[in-house]
């Protein structure tokens, strides 16, 4: 039986990855108390129709009690013999807060206060779960379908995974720098297919583009030692402990130059044990401003 607790941040996506799972085939309960959780797992192998794959949800509803024992009580459970893995949902408080504000509702912990300052509290409550999770999705980028093909790529495709995340970002300087960015990089020194009539209306998702910009020896160049940067900072950034980083290529307008390198770089990435997104923020800026 694959046994599943899926558990972490209120808001980060736990009730859609359940919702998935169930649809996957598995049988799910959500917020069971921890104290049941032993008598829970008996109940489900001594069931009289075999459960093959189940799934608990378990977060703060529970209580702040009830959470401290969480872990404790998994890893006897594992020490016993039992087969148990942990899905963390994770994402930044900032966009914690912007989604609890979306959907008019108040975090478990907010009790009429501050809500970041409820959730930095449920941060603390579940770093002992965090710290034995076997896998952490970080949603902070992540849409609805994004996170859907995950869960199918852990729990359906038993692929391997690895707790960690890539996106990549092409953007307009004129525009502003993503505020999410982790690291960013700047390709205005590549010639620039604006000025020239017949590649102007195109993108860099276009061949034409693509074969333009890296036509020019400079940005085959780029893309060779920002792959190398890159692969160098990756094992580095998962030991230092952290789940996802945004790379950001700019140009001026975000339609050309920054569109083909990202799409590049990610394409030389992709098959690489991380996950991998790519997202052009500014590309269609220009054409919406003309209407």
């Amino acid at each position: 039986m694959r046994f599943v607790i899926v558990t972490g941040m209120s808001g980060a996506g736990k009730s859609t990855a359940l919702n998935r799972l169930e649809d996957m085939g598995y049988f799910c309960v959500d917020n069971l108390p921890v104290s049941l959780l032993a008598t829970f797992i008996e109940l489900t192998e001594g069931s009289s129709e075999p459960l093959e794959r189940v799934a608990l949800g378990l977060d703060i509803r529970a209580g702040h009690n009830s959470l401290a024992e969480a872990a404790p009580v998994i890893e006897s459970l594992k020490k016993e013999g039992y087969t148990l893995e942990i899905l963390f949902m994770e994402a930044e408080t900032k966009v914690l807060v912007k989604r609890y504000k979306e959907t008019r509702r108040m975090h478990p912990l907010a009790k009429g206060g501050r809500m970041a300052a409820a959730i930095e509290e449920e941060r603390e409550c579940l770093k002992d779960l965090k710290k034995q999770a076997d896998y952490i999705i970080d949603t902070t980028t992540l849409l609805i379908r994004e996170l859907k093909q995950e869960l199918d790529r852990i729990f359906v495709q038993n692929e391997d995974f690895c707790n960690f995340y890539l996106t990549f970002v092409s953007f307009g300087f004129k525009y502003g720098i993503p505020a999410d960015a982790d690291l960013v990089f700047d390709v205005r020194f590549l010639p620039n297919p604006y000025y020239v009539s017949e590649l102007k209306p195109l993108t860099g998702n276009d061949k034409a583009i693509q074969d333009y910009v890296m036509g020019f020896k400079a940005a085959r160049d780029f893309l060779d030692k920002i792959t190398d940067l890159v692969a160098f900072l990756l094992p580095n950034y998962v030991q230092e402990g952290k789940n996802s980083l945004v790379i950001a290529i700019g140009c001026t307008g975000g339609k050309h130059r920054s569109v083909t390198l990202a799409n590049a770089l990610a394409d030389r990435l992709k098959h690489t044990e991380y996950g991998c997104k790519v997202e052009h923020r500014d590309i269609d800026k220009d054409t919406k401003r003309k209407k």
